[in-house]
């Protein structure tokens, strides 16, 4: 198989990854995608660095026997803990969420005030401080761990008075903190970015990466000359689940809004 023919692979905890697939074949219609939900561990966002770094390894593994080409960490979480020793472990290109997130938001800012919402472990890794602060020692970042958030999601509670209450509760201090930028630091929570920018209010910006993701995917591919012109990527996206495929069938399906037609489970 040509290298220029062969699929992206795309990994997330769950189906929160989805979104980052989405941008992907909107961006990128001739790539064929291989998408892995780690469902039987989901949530990464409890979990330890070393185990999620573990799990990370073993479906990276799994990726690569179909000879994908680049590989997309969907998750933040495992991109926050995980790309740098996949990176070193692994030779092909890896692409993780954290910093086209991170660019995006400094380029939208105006005050140099950006909040950043995620699961625990990416507000405890601190990589988007990290990131920001790389990219501009002056920026002012303020995080905010939102746990509730990834449930609410997968139980399809998006725009009601559940959510509504939630969002209302951890985005409080960022009102108070006047951040005119919030970074939608998990793949599951642009699904609730109506409910989170209500409870913001009017100008602040909402920073979606898994577009900026998308993006940074296709300049890496144009760069190598590795972009496919042929079919379409909604007609060629192959999905795997450790656990629980048609669930992940039916509410995948509000990511992609569209029908998830076939998902195989797996055990890596």
């Amino acid at each position: 198989m040509q290298t220029l023919k062969r699929p992206i692979g795309v990994f997330d905890s769950g189906i929160g990854g989805l979104s980052v697939v989405k941008e992907i074949q909107r961006v990128l219609p001739g790539e064929g995608l291989v998408y892995f939900g780690d469902t039987a561990h989901l949530p990464y966002g409890t979990k330890s660095k070393e185990t999620i770094v573990r799990f990370s390894r073993e479906i990276v593994r799994f990726l690569l026997k179909f000879r994908v080409k680049a590989i997309v960490v969907a998750c933040h979480t495992a991109s926050s803990f995980s790309l740098t020793a996949l990176r070193k472990e692994f030779d092909l290109p890896i692409i993780g969420v954290v910093r086209p997130g991170a660019e995006e938001a400094l380029r939208m800012t105006h005050s140099g005030r950006i909040g950043i919402l995620g699961t625990r472990s990416t507000i405890q890794s601190g990589s988007y401080l990290r990131e920001i602060k790389r990219l501009n020692p002056r920026a002012k970042v303020f995080s905010q761990s939102c746990p509730l958030f990834v449930p609410l999601v997968e139980e399809g509670h998006l725009e009601d008075d559940i959510a509504t209450r939630v969002a209302e509760e951890y985005l409080r201090p960022f009102k108070r903190l006047h951040v005119d930028t919030v970074v939608l630091g998990c793949t599951h929570y642009p699904l609730l970015k109506r409910v989170i920018g209500k409870a913001l209010g009017k100008g602040v910006c909402l920073i979606d990466s898994s577009h900026e993701t998308a993006e940074q995917v296709k300049r890496l591919l144009e760069k190598d000359h590795l972009i496919s012109l042929n079919g379409h990527a909604s007609q060629r996206c192959r999905f795997y689940v450790s656990d629980e495929p048609s669930r992940f069938s039916k509410v995948g399906g509000a990511f992609l809004r569209d029908r998830i037609r076939a998902v195989q489970k797996v055990s890596l």
